[in-house]
């Protein structure tokens, strides 16, 4: 439920900012059984956010451990299945040179657990974000992991699948995203053991994925086709929704644009401060009513024609679908 209402909430803020996600092959994704999805990292929090959203069941994810210092993002972690990943540097940083090569035992049996039941988890195997054009050398992890899986833990059906995000301009609000979905890499016929093929592998499909990807054309998500009663209905909530969000989202703009040091940034800061200055205005829209009608029923009512807008303003040339 939880998870359900948050993806809801990153597709409305991922498409306040970017005009639409494209996506090539979507029906490569597996729809069941245990996954590992391998993505490009060029545009930091958001590419998880994006490829959460744009994979049709639930997510798992990886992150940095050094984010569950804060009490609060470790509690939302493990809410949302995600698995902190100690990484070399960052013990380097806390521990000096001598890195513990068991440090991340305890995440990899999470994500065993994950996938044992079929769940699927997100990885991004570069291990950093970056604006180079190119796919970053990969780390191991994501093969030993994938071999560990079928033949310590026996677990069958597993896939890799790689995603390739491309953005048109990354740090600019109403640019382009794509999203190119390759064929998955089924564990149980791939010949060998060598966590080093499995890498290579992986870097290959990963890199003819986002190396060479432009932004398609069209997506071939397919919404839905409304009545022309329900398209005047959906243009009249898209209306509202566009003059209750404009100023809360155009002071979020604002604000990522002053605060923002690189171009990973503006997106990210967007979302995060947009989310709270709308619901600050939530807040402020509710009180204001509450007062004038004194009803709490007339409350609730205005406040699913906030959710109401703030959904079709985002998505109402591409009704999402999921």
């Amino acid at each position: 439920m939880i998870y359900s209402i948050l993806k809801w909430i990153t597709g409305i803020a991922l498409y306040w900012f970017y005009r639409d996600i494209r996506v090539e092959n979507k029906q490569a994704i597996p729809a069941a059984g245990p996954l590992l999805i391998a993505v490009n990292h060029p545009n930091a929090l958001v590419d998880a956010l994006i490829a959460a959203w744009i994979i049709p069941r639930r997510v798992g994810m990886t992150a940095k451990a050094t984010l569950t210092d804060n009490p609060l993002v470790a509690a939302i972690f493990r809410l949302l299945d995600v698995v902190p990943l100690r990484r070399t540097s960052d013990e380097r940083e806390r521990s000096g040179p001598g890195v513990d090569p068991s440090r991340n035992a305890g995440a990899f049996r999470e994500i065993l657990s994950l996938l044992e039941r079929g769940g699927a988890v997100l990885i991004f195997p570069e291990g950093k974000s970056h604006s180079e054009a190119e796919l970053a050398p990969l780390k191991s992890g994501l093969a030993r992991l994938a071999l560990m899986a079928r033949d310590e833990s026996g677990i069958r059906g597993l896939r890799i699948l790689p995603m390739g995000l491309v953005f048109e301009d990354k740090g600019n609000p109403g640019s382009l995203v794509g999203a190119r979905i390759g064929e998955p890499i089924e564990m149980d016929s791939w010949d060998g053991n060598n966590h080093q093929d499995l890498t290579m592998e992986i870097a290959r499909r990963l890199s003819s994925m986002s190396n060479e990807a432009v932004i398609p054309d069209t997506s071939d998500i397919v919404g839905r086709d409304h009545h022309a009663f329900n398209k005047h209905l959906i243009g009249v909530a898209a209306w509202w929704g566009r003059l209750t969000h404009r100023f809360p989202i155009r002071m979020a703009r604002n604000l990522a644009v002053r605060r923002s040091t690189n171009p990973d940034e503006p997106a990210m800061l967007t979302i995060m401060f947009g989310l709270g200055f709308v619901l600050l205005t939530y807040v402020l829209h509710l009180a204001v009513v509450g007062v004038v009608a004194g009803s709490a029923l007339v409350v609730v009512a205005y406040l699913v024609t906030l959710l109401a807008g703030a959904y079709w303003a985002a998505f109402e040339e591409h009704p999402r679908r999921y």
